[in-house]
């Protein structure tokens, strides 16, 4: 009777850190989508601190409503999210206004609308495929047109061909040969655009293999994913030094949509050993750590958003809202 009466005292306990609409899951990546869902402020976007000041994150808050996607859970608060980046004060606090226009946050919240399914042309008061468009250069660039400087990049290039390919005029032939012509001799992809010696980038280069996947540049996304799968640590994760899950997520996404699947495997199993599990604490679980040291707080809520795309192996291209709205809890005995 007295284990009984302990029995019952234990589960009333855990199901104070459940909330009612929450779903239990052995999924590995559906508990971190519920986690991350968790984590968001009013249940609807993210937010920065600088100074004791707190800001929107945008950018923090797209990765969210990719992972909501990617996991096909959390999908009511992938809603609330998309709502919340559709105010019309945090669409043009991202994109630019004033004469400011940022070329990556056009091209990540157009993509981010187009797997919402929302209308892209009338998101926040804004045109974004237009506005995009408006940023290519003559070399097929697509730029920052800033009084602080362009710093668009390979994430920039990628995010922007993703997003066009899915209009009806697709993405800019231009553009597409633009981003090729970055390759480094070693196969992979630079960060940085124009920089000497080329230097290849594990996120830059998941990110470009998928844009060129998408675009039909099947060879050379294949060099980048060749590239990626050479330079994957013994333990399957990726990472300049010491392997990330940041890193990990975007390539295990990478190489399980083109098609290397014993690399990418490897990193989910990377990703799955730096998740809270049933050890830890029952706030924490579903977590994905930074790296191996453990939770922290300060980086797991980026590091969970970027990890869920690698557990889930659901490629950019792919992703579409309409997944169950609960917020999954993992399972444990």
């Amino acid at each position: 009777m007295r284990r009984r009466v302990l029995t019952v005292a234990l589960l009333c306990v855990a199901s104070l850190f459940v909330p009612s609409t929450a779903s239990a899951t052995h999924d590995r990546a559906d508990a971190a989508s519920g986690w991350l869902a968790r984590q968001l402020v009013d249940g609807e976007r993210f937010e920065a601190e600088f100074g004791g000041v707190k800001y929107p994150d945008q950018g923090l808050t797209v990765d969210a409503v990719f992972a909501f996607a990617a996991a096909r859970s959390s999908d009511d608060h992938a809603d609330r999210a998309v709502a919340w980046l559709a105010r019309p004060e945090i669409t043009a606090g991202y994109v630019g206004s004033g004469g400011e226009a940022y070329a990556g946050a056009h091209a990540k919240l157009l993509l981010a609308a187009e797997v919402a399914g929302k209308n892209p042309a009338s998101f926040g008061g804004v045109d974004l495929p237009a506005g995009l468009r408006g940023l290519l250069t003559p070399s097929g660039r697509f730029s920052d047109r800033s009084a602080f400087g362009d710093f668009s990049n390979a994430f920039t290039q990628s995010l922007a061909l993703l997003a066009l390919d899915r209009t009806p005029a697709g993405a800019p032939a231009s553009a597409v040969d633009f981003l090729v012509g970055t390759q480094c001799p070693d196969g992979g992809f630079p960060l940085t655009f124009g920089a000497t010696p080329c230097a290849s980038d594990v996120d830059s280069t998941a990110m470009v293999a998928q844009a060129l996947r998408a675009t039909g540049r099947n060879a050379d996304a294949r060099e980048g994913l060749t590239w990626l799968v050479g330079v994957q640590a013994t333990g399957g994760g990726f990472g300049v030094g010491t392997p990330n899950a940041n890193s990990t997520g975007l390539a295990a996404q990478a190489l399980k949509s083109g098609g290397r699947f014993l690399a990418a495997a490897k990193a989910r199993a990377f990703l799955r050993a730096v998740q809270v599990g049933c050890s830890g604490p029952v706030a924490d679980r579903g977590a994905i750590a930074y790296d191996a040291t453990g939770f922290d707080p300060l980086t797991a809520t980026r590091a969970t958003a970027q990890g869920v795309l690698g557990l889930a192996g659901v490629g950019l291209a792919a992703l579409e809202s309409g997944g169950r709205n609960t917020a999954p809890v993992l399972t444990c005995p």
